[in-house]
């Protein structure tokens, strides 16, 4: 219980970030950020929408996606973030603190990769682009960030011409630039990694780990001081699942041994069919 109270406390810190960054530094100089808060941002720009309500309306149906498709876990603080997103958006005023439109987006997307980054440390995600790059990386192999980056692209070519102003669409895609390198910095989200897991609980472990689409490999294992017999599983995974799978070892053999290592490369089928 203590730990869903603080990781849910994360997340609205989490979003406390991302919508001082939009609120403070980008809206006011009609700046755009990536993802569903740019397309959120571009139609409150050129619409009597309101720019938080729509930020709701477009991760709605993603989020019910996702629900399905990944764990409620993820998704549920997801749901959070989204909403607390919205509700502080409400709450904050539109007032820029920065005059200058290149410092105002320097800043703000330093914010934004913040409350980012900080979501995926606990599991969850800043919802909109996030989850579908999670839903890609399930059922196919290979870095989402090309077309998230050509999805930001698009959003801010409209900008540009909309606007008729390309100075705000560059600084733009300098606000999202850095949001993505300080989200990087934080939590790397397509590194794989390989987990060795030691345990006693073979059978009740397996049965969790082999619901998800990534395949295990069972190895009989002998400790060099005990002599004692032991399975060790290894399988390999992406840092966007990591979380969710270390819930799920935790709650089915708290005392495995698990070592957890990046993995260079993967040849091979490595989603399981």
């Amino acid at each position: 219980m203590f730990k869903k109270i603080r990781n849910s406390v994360v997340i609205l810190i989490g979003a406390a970030f991302i919508a001082s960054g939009f609120n403070l530094f980008l809206v006011p100089h009609h700046l755009l950020s990536g993802g569903v808060s740019g397309l959120a941002m571009l139609t409150g720009y050129f619409s009597p929408l309101s720019i938080s309500v729509m930020y709701l309306a477009y991760n709605i149906p993603i989020l019910i996606a996702g629900w399905f498709l990944l764990g409620k876990r993820f998704v549920g603080l997801s749901m959070l973030s989204v909403a607390g997103v919205t509700w502080l958006m409400e709450l904050l005023p539109e007032k820029p603190l920065a005059s200058d439109v290149l410092l105002s987006a320097v800043f703000g997307g330093v914010l934004v990769g913040i409350g980012s980054g900080i979501s995926f440390r606990v599991g969850g995600s800043s919802g909109g682009f996030d989850i579908l790059g999670s839903i890609v990386t399930r059922f196919r192999d290979f870095p989402v960030g090309s077309i998230l980056v050509g999805l930001n692209a698009a959003v801010i070519l409209a900008m540009g011409y909309l606007e008729g102003n390309w100075n705000l669409a560059l600084a733009s895609m300098v606000s999202i630039y850095l949001a993505g390198k300080v989200l990087d910095f934080i939590y790397i989200n397509h590194t794989k990694v390989t987990l060795f897991i030691i345990t006693d609980k073979t059978e009740e472990l397996l049965e969790q780990l082999l619901c998800r689409p990534r395949g295990v490999t069972k190895i009989k294992t002998e400790g060099a001081f005990s002599h004692k017999e032991k399975d060790m599983l290894m399988t390999v995974t992406t840092r966007y699942e990591l979380a969710e799978l270390r819930e799920i070892i935790k709650k089915t053999d708290p005392g495995a041994f698990v070592n957890i290592v990046e993995t260079v490369g993967v040849m091979g089928s490595f989603r399981r069919r």
